[in-house]
């Protein structure tokens, strides 16, 4: 018998499902479609080396010494600048800078969740938001939505539905995990839903620079300003192994979440946020982001047509014009995670969908990420789980559409 008495928040604290079978994709052979990992390819080594010796040459004291809690101070101006081009009108002293936008989720969830208080949530949904949000004993309401995103009704009966909701987390770009993207007119009614019925909005961006064909339309918090958090994340844009994000707040709620990050770490590392900034200060997004999106691009092409050729008949999915995932939802009678052994067995990895799900998963739905093997490799993972999708039906009559 254990002499450690566990916080009740800790029962709800669970492994991610993505991160366990990351590890079993590590075996030799495994072609995996798995993780949300942005391709290593697409890391700017030479210009972080160089920003790395140009702090270390010029700003070591500083770079290395305890920083500020709100984060230094220039990355902040250039972050309020930068989401200018989204409709967002912000000031520095809005700005916190994170260790990644996950820590974000993990502070908004300190200072907004009680137990028993209504969350919003898309459905699916983000499955780390759920995963920062858990502990702190919500009740999740899952929003209707259909291929356009959440639907703007499902907001307006919250008040009625779920009254006392604390905020509705949403993902407008290239959303994780069903790579959906809100439309303007969209955008709009869902913002006019919230705010008439007095629900504030988390709006969460990590794939928005990831366009394919056009930028996404103007964000969330740009017809909201007072009534929105927003976060972003460098991680898909140079590097996740910086853990660099940013939230931006209305500044009634910016001083409790300086307090939350302030007892959570003290700050965002001083030096990464420095060497970020030397890589970021003179334009090189605006050359380097395209190169991503080109590749990115020429991998979704692959897999949308790897699916049409080798799915069976009755798969169902959207071609995502951005970001990093397509969804699948199987013939009736599949269950992706029981078929995910076999599938690992034969060589490819996925994400089953049903623990992106607040409320009543869909055992049919699975997430592909398209961005870590090439072409060549996405057509040769999706021949695979075609074959096994095959195998399963003439192996189980019942699964044929």
């Amino acid at each position: 018998m254990s002499i450690w008495t566990q916080a009740r928040r800790a029962a709800r604290m669970n492994p991610s499902i993505i991160r366990e079978i990351l590890k079993v994709t590590e075996k030799p052979g495994v072609l995996s479609m798995a993780g949300g990992l942005p391709s290593a390819d697409t890391f700017p080594v030479d210009a972080l080396k160089a920003a790395c010796d140009q702090v270390l040459s010029h700003q070591a004291k500083e770079a290395l010494q305890y920083a500020a809690s709100e984060g230094f101070a220039p990355l902040r101006e250039w972050v309020a600048q930068r989401v200018s081009a989204l409709g967002m009108a912000v000031s520095p002293d809005q700005v916190l800078i994170t260790s990644g936008s996950q820590q974000g989720l993990d502070l908004i969830g300190k200072i907004l969740c009680d137990a028993g208080a209504p969350v919003a949530v898309e459905t699916p949904t983000y499955l780390g938001a759920l995963q920062a949000f858990n502990p702190f004993e919500p009740q999740y309401a899952s929003l209707a939505s259909d291929a356009d995103g959440v639907l703007p009704e499902a907001l307006a009966r919250l008040p009625h539905d779920a009254p006392g909701t604390r905020f509705a987390y949403l993902l407008p770009n290239y959303q994780n995990p069903t790579g959906r993207t809100m439309s303007l007119e969209r955008r709009e009614a869902v913002m006019a839903a919230a705010r008439a019925a007095g629900v504030p909005v988390v709006e969460d961006n990590p794939y928005g620079d990831l366009w394919f064909d056009e930028a996404p339309p103007r964000s969330l918090a740009s017809f909201w300003p007072e009534g929105t958090i927003y976060l972003g994340s460098f991680s898909k844009i140079l590097t996740p192994g910086f853990r660099l994000g940013f939230l931006i707040a209305p500044r009634e709620l910016f001083p409790k979440l300086l307090q939350a990050k302030q007892a959570a770490d003290l700050h965002t590392p001083g030096f990464n946020q420095r060497v970020v900034y030397e890589v970021v200060k003179n334009g090189f997004l605006d050359e380097h982001v395209p190169s991503i999106r080109a590749g990115y691009k020429l991998n979704r092409d692959a897999m949308a047509e790897a699916l049409r050729r080798y799915l069976p008949e009755g798969c169902e999915w959207q071609v995502p014009h951005g970001g990093m995932f397509f969804w699948i939802r199987l013939p009736e009678g599949f269950d992706a995670m029981a078929l995910l052994p076999t599938a690992v067995e034969a060589g490819i990895a996925f994400v089953p969908g049903a623990a992106f799900y607040a409320h009543t998963p869909d055992p049919r739905t699975m997430r592909l990420s398209f961005v870590t093997l090439t072409p060549d490799l996405i057509r040769d993972g999706v021949a695979i789980l075609g074959r096994v999708l095959r195998e399963a039906m003439a192996n189980a009559p019942e699964l044929t559409p």
